[in-house]
């Protein structure tokens, strides 16, 4: 617990035996109450070897996308009792160490999102993030900040935070099942006065890091584009809407 409030991590896993076990090691037990991954089928032994690490482990029947899979996450650590979750992907892309910092926000009450970012200190190239992708990254960002009247250096890491009266408001579960969801879910919690802020995040890409291909990619990016443009209407109808207000936390050196 952190100031009073139960933690849970959880880890929607695909095709992540090679990395999910340092990925465990690193998370600061004595913070994370519950550690929970979900298994989206995959057919190596993801689910395996996360048993054998003594964290929940849950398989889905059948695969339910990216999104869907988030979904199972996210009720998992409501129904775990948590007061704060952390998203964190089990492919090691991400370091789990952020945890207490990303907890500790929430835990003030003052926000009730946090994203980790990979492009706001000057790690992402040099953890090996490919050009092409932090280019996209960047323009992507930079017209989600106009259009959503907020300002956030990435909006497509898969690390985030969520307090409990967040996840209870929005109906995430209403949200889609492909790779726009953790986006979905923000503009959603934007529209409903949530604060956001965000953590610098030191970034590895290694060989058995996951990562979507190009054409996926480009279909997110379009994606985003679409629903950053229905939130900026949004926001046209509704000029009360204020703007969010964003902290940057940056990690110890």
């Amino acid at each position: 617990m952190i100031q009073g409030k139960r933690v849970a991590v959880v880890m929607p896993a695909y095709y992540a035996e090679k990395t999910v076990a340092k990925t465990v090691a690193e998370i600061d037990r004595t913070i994370a109450d519950d550690v929970i991954l979900v298994d989206d089928c995959s057919k190596d032994r993801t689910a395996e070897i996360a048993r054998s690490l003594g964290i929940t482990v849950k398989v889905n029947e059948t695969n339910q996308n990216y999104g869907g899979n988030v979904k199972r996450c996210l009720q998992a650590g409501l129904d775990a009792g948590a007061d704060i979750i952390v998203l964190l992907h089990p492919d090691y892309q991400y370091t789990p160490r952020l945890v207490p910092t990303m907890s500790a926000i929430l835990a003030t009450g003052f926000y009730d999102l946090c994203l980790a970012s990979r492009t706001s200190g000057v790690g992402a190239l040099t953890g090996g993030m490919p050009v092409w992708r932090y280019m996209a990254n960047w323009g992507l960002s930079n017209a989600m900040d106009f259009a959503l009247g907020t300002y956030h250096t990435e909006y497509h890491t898969g690390y985030r935070a969520y307090s409990r009266r967040l996840l209870e408001k929005v109906d995430f579960h209403a949200l889609r099942n492909d790779f726009i969801f953790d986006n979905q879910l923000l503009v959603a919690a934007l529209q409903a006065r949530f604060r956001t802020c965000e953590v610098t995040c030191p970034t590895v890409y290694e060989e058995d890091s996951s990562s979507i291909p190009f054409s996926k990619a480009a279909r997110y990016g379009l994606q985003c584009l679409k629903l950053s443009a229905q939130h900026f209407l949004w926001r046209l109808q509704n000029p009360g809407s204020r703007r969010t207000t964003v902290s940057q936390v940056d990690p110890p050196a």
